[in-house]
């Protein structure tokens, strides 16, 4: 058996000017409506799992499935947002008026909530319950179909990959860049 999960691919949301924190809250709202460009070449890593795979699975985000489709899924692809990137503790205002690129509002946030900053957002060891669940669902496809591949987010696949790998799966922890594929095998 085995699970590929590949990250989607480069967001159309590209603004990178400095913003408030709440208006890093409008950005992360848009990033998670839009959709990924078209690329020249994908991962080739990428596009096989897509071709071997007998069963395909992505996140409920724009980006995810668009992404899928991209990298050549013709066939049934089940959408579930168990798969969802993990979300960034947002804080409510900026009482600061501090302007950050959001690439850096991201990590200081990812970093918080690493932290265990509490925030009206799913915590760390909620979304590392989910991952469990994730990973129950991907090793039941897995174990009817042999062959599956989730198109998901950075974060999450990571999430993914650790509980896969505490149960025995085989395989690499996922990559942060865009179109990148790691592959578990079990038996």
């Amino acid at each position: 058996m085995k699970i590929s999960v590949i990250r989607h691919g480069r967001s159309l949301c590209t603004e990178n000017h400095p913003v408030t924190a709440q208006a890093f809250r409008n950005w992360v709202e848009k990033y998670n409506r839009m959709g990924v460009f078209e690329e020249a070449e994908y991962n080739s890593i990428a596009i096989k799992a897509i071709e071997n795979a007998n069963f395909i699975l992505t996140s409920d985000y724009k980006r995810a499935i668009q992404s899928a489709n991209l990298l050549g899924c013709s066939g049934n692809v089940e959408i579930h947002a168990i798969f969802r990137e993990a979300e960034l503790p947002l804080p409510p205002l900026n009482r600061l008026r501090l302007k950050l690129r959001p690439v850096i509002w991201s990590v200081l946030f990812r970093c918080l909530w690493l932290l265990g900053v509490p925030a009206s957002c799913e915590s760390l060891t909620d979304a590392r319950e989910r991952a469990v669940k994730a990973a129950d669902l991907l090793i039941s496809y897995a174990e009817e179909h042999q062959s599956v591949v989730l198109v998901g987010h950075a974060f999450f696949n990571r999430l993914i990959g650790v509980e896969l790998m505490k149960r025995g799966w085989k395989g690499q922890k996922p990559g942060s860049k865009n179109w990148s594929c790691s592959t578990y095998h079990y038996g």
